[in-house]
């Protein structure tokens, strides 16, 4: 059908009320865009896919609570940034992850706490330096890494002594020299080495 269309994309509105969704799919593809909003109620969730790729951006909140996460995250990818917080609190994971990635930085706040690590991830490695802090505390000792990772060395200092070895890891890493000089030994040996690897620098510099 897709092929038929592309000769005579004039005949592909002719079959968007077809009783095959395959052809309602491929028909939507180049189909004027005066028909899709109509499109939007389709029963098929593939066709209302195909409409979320070719809606205008601020006619995409129509399809913001398609029971389908595939025409949601198309929606998430594509919505204007000034209505996309009306997608932060969608069921679904993978739409507020790409919410999490498009959301301007001072908006991202809202989602520090959110349920799920893949979300608090894309959270943490967007946010500016100095609110690394609000998230020191997370759960997820994956969260925390990068906490200490993206701190400035005073900050990562703060997490010298967490719970999770490699936090304290990457802590050792990147905290301040004054920090690390005061700290004896650590319960886990590859963190011990890295103690002992940046005082050796400081001692031979």
């Amino acid at each position: 059908m897709e092929r038929f269309f592309r000769k005579h994309p004039e005949e592909a509105e002719h079959f968007l009320t077809d009783s095959y969704w395959e052809r309602r799919a491929a028909a939507v593809r180049f189909a004027p865009m005066a028909h899709l909003q109509a499109m939007a109620q389709d029963v098929d969730e593939v066709v209302r896919r195909v409409v979320a790729s070719r809606l205008a951006p601020s006619e995409l909140i129509a399809l913001i609570q398609d029971e389908d996460r595939e025409v949601r995250l198309a929606v998430a990818a594509r919505l204007p940034v000034s209505l996309l917080e009306n997608l932060a609190n969608d069921p679904d994971y993978l739409v507020r992850v790409c919410v999490a990635g498009r959301l301007p930085i001072g908006r991202l706040f809202r989602l520090i706490r959110d349920p799920d690590r893949q979300v608090r991830e894309a959270v943490v490695r967007r946010l500016p330096e100095e609110s690394l802090g609000l998230m020191r505390t997370d759960p997820e000792p994956e969260i925390r890494r990068v906490v200490a990772e993206r701190s400035s060395p005073e900050e990562a200092a703060e997490l010298l002594h967490d719970p999770d070895w490699m936090v304290r890891l990457v802590a050792v890493q990147h905290a301040s020299s004054q920090c690390v000089a005061q700290l004896m030994s650590d319960p886990d040996p590859e963190v011990n080495v890295a103690i002992a690897a940046r005082k050796n620098c400081w001692i031979t510099t």
